[in-house]
């Protein structure tokens, strides 16, 4: 019995709430009914948008799924009953969703991959600001630490990405005319978040990830083109002069239990993916420590997919040097080391990890405060 072939996942990307992602995707799943593929609505979230709720019309709706929490009922997507619908495509809204407690899986994004492990494709939509990696970055830029996010690696294995685009004020015009929003609420949020320069930056983030994707892509174009060279010729192009091949980047992040460990992490990981780097995670254990707050920050690494190791040494700057050594790591993240007292002569730790690694990079990031 063969396997089931893994569902097409397309993601309808933005910057922020009514450029346009949800209409787009709405746009498409109409096309498709139209083409007499059979596609659902897994979740739609109309926030009362009369243009966007007009585009559902004729399509099916999988009924959601009520749970209460708290005295209180919650909806959300029923994914086992998209399962057992078993569509050819399903339309799902916020990727980066939170479920309710008592949900079978904590995120929409892993309700997504069980309708993909299950061969179904998916069309999805999120905003920019939910990627992991620019959770500092948008938190520095905007004042707003977006909670629900979604690992890089989910957004990089979708088979296809497709920026929404609107200019600031066209998005700022569409506030006024009450068409993202209520009147009242437009009005607050114009004066907050969306402030012409917090959309500006967010749209540039947004442009910059998305021009990544392509760049990647187009990295691995030149092997499938000497694939259709073999098929068409029946023989291997012309060699061409050795060349050393470039070193490969390899990063790695010193993790330790305090806070700064996560931001540390998200600018390893965001480096390592524009480098096409591996990645790499340690921590150094001693006495004493939050045990807690360590495995939060390994937990939290992982899920990034980042490989993380634990090593037990008496010396931490030594054990870094010799384990960064026989990892052929190129690059080391640290955070900054407490300040020593003006009378002490004693290296900091990242001083010394400095001085036992001087053929590798040692980046100390620094911790940005608003």
């Amino acid at each position: 019995m063969s396997e089931t072939a893994k569902g097409h996942l397309k993601v309808y990307m933005g910057y922020a709430a009514g450029v346009g992602k949800t209409y787009r995707m709405l746009e498409e799943a109409q096309a498709l009914r139209r083409d007499g593929v059979d596609i659902v609505v897994g979740y739609f979230e109309p926030h009362g948008r009369k243009e966007t709720i007009a585009m559902t019309e004729g399509l099916e709706f999988v009924p959601r799924r009520v749970i209460r929490y708290n005295n209180a009922a919650f909806e959300e997507m029923d994914t086992e009953a998209v399962l057992r619908r078993r569509p050819k495509v399903a339309v799902v809204d916020e990727f980066a969703h939170t479920n309710v407690p008592g949900s079978e899986r904590a995120k929409r994004w892993q309700d997504v991959h069980a309708l993909l492990d299950a061969g179904i494709d998916v069309i999805a939509t999120m905003n920019v600001q939910h990627l992991e990696s620019l959770n500092d970055q948008v938190w520095h830029v905007t004042g707003v630490r977006v909670r629900e996010t979604v690992p890089d690696w989910v957004i990089d294995d979708a088979d296809e990405i497709v920026f929404v685009d609107l200019t600031p004020q066209a998005l700022r015009n569409r506030l006024e005319r009450g068409v993202v929003y209520a009147p009242d609420k437009a009005q607050k949020a114009m004066d907050n978040f969306f402030t012409e320069t917090n959309l500006s930056a967010l749209r540039e983030m947004a442009m910059r990830h998305t021009a990544h994707e392509v760049e990647e892509k187009l990295a691995a174009a030149p092997a499938a083109a000497v694939v259709d060279i073999l098929a068409t010729t029946g023989r291997a192009p012309e060699p061409k002069a050795d060349v050393e091949p470039p070193r490969k980047e390899r990063i790695l992040i010193c993790l330790t239990g305090n806070p700064f460990s996560a931001v540390l992490i998200r600018r390893g990981k965001r480096v390592a993916d524009y480098l096409q780097a591996d990645c790499v995670a340690i921590h150094v254990a001693a006495p004493g420590e939050d045990h807690d707050a360590i495995e939060r920050h390994l937990s939290f690494a992982r899920n990034l997919r980042i490989e993380t190791h634990v090593v037990y040494a008496a010396e931490i700057a030594m054990a870094v040097a010799d384990f960064a050594r026989e990892q052929r790591i190129t690059q080391i993240f640290m955070g900054r080391s407490a300040p020593r007292p003006w009378y002490s002569r004693r290296e900091t730790v990242v001083q010394a990890v400095a001085a036992h690694s001087r053929e590798m990079q040692v980046i100390i990031v620094a911790s940005r405060r608003r």
